[in-house]
């Protein structure tokens, strides 16, 4: 987060965002019902369950809402900075 960024959506944010925590629980879920029937600790022993490898946030404009990673932003901030 200490690189700027630009809203490549609205394309007139620099400077107003939202930073989204991503805090992921695995747990199984009866399929019929929705209920939680496990949750997963630390260690994920069901071969049939990929741990969650996505970003630990993400970034939202808070001008237009536009919810994306943060490489997105940073990379339209380059772009953005080339063209002046």
């Amino acid at each position: 987060m200490s690189q700027p960024y630009f809203c490549p959506n609205c394309k007139t944010n620099r400077s107003r965002y939202n930073i989204i925590q991503q805090v992921s629980q695995a747990v199984k879920m009866d399929p019929q019902s929705g209920d939680v029937l496990q949750v997963y600790q630390q260690q994920i022993d069901d071969p049939f369950h990929s741990p969650y490898t996505g970003p630990a946030y993400k970034v939202q404009c808070a001008t237009c809402s536009m919810v994306d990673d943060e490489e997105i932003f940073i990379k339209a901030a380059e772009n953005y900075n080339r063209k002046r």
